[in-house]
């Protein structure tokens, strides 16, 4: 009986090695909003990490959480870190900017790892087309392969409340210049 509880077992346990190897080693999640502001407001707003708390889903999750910003107010090289108990520690980094068209930033998780972000800006008639996504290579991590298969039901939601945030404050009167 012990015998055959063990090959079970073994059997599962190469089963689920077997489909983590089979698993995408890339993730990615994307999410859009179309905001009634000009590419260049837009642009603006994301250009910079100081600002990032106005908008972001994070913010609101974690009110002790500590930031520490480094580097230029904005472009490349415009650094913040965050400590918190609640959400874990790391930092972003905005890593190339395409003006007015593109932001790309590093995120870096510690213990649980390294993405990129990017916010990629298109016209839209009087608006601004805002895509925010994230992609993340896991490499061989069989368990990193199989955090990817709900990463985008995790992340996406707050992808989404984050562009709704972003969305309701550059469509004040105030963020227009009004």
């Amino acid at each position: 009986m012990i015998k055959k509880i063990t090959i079970g077992i073994g059997a599962v346990v190469g089963l689920l090695l077997i489909v983590g190897l089979v698993l995408p080693s890339k993730i990615h999640v994307e999410r859009s909003i179309t905001i009634a502001a000009p590419q260049g407001t837009v642009f603006s707003a994301l250009n910079g990490l100081r600002e990032f708390n106005k908008w972001s889903p994070w913010a609101k999750y974690d009110p002790n959480m500590t930031y520490t910003f480094s580097g230029p107010e904005t472009g490349v090289g415009a650094r913040m870190e965050w400590q918190s108990k609640e959400m874990g520690n790391g930092s972003q980094e905005i890593i190339a900017v395409e003006n007015d068209q593109r932001i790309t930033v590093a995120l870096d998780f510690g213990e649980m790892g390294k993405a990129t972000a990017y916010y990629a800006l298109q016209p839209a008639a009087a608006s601004t087309q805002v895509t925010w996504g994230f992609d993340e290579d896991v490499g061989m991590n069989l368990l990193g392969r199989y955090f990817g298969l709900v990463m985008d039901s995790m992340i996406g939601k707050d992808y989404e409340k984050g562009l709704a945030s972003l969305k309701s404050l550059l469509e004040t009167p105030a963020a227009q210049g009004g």
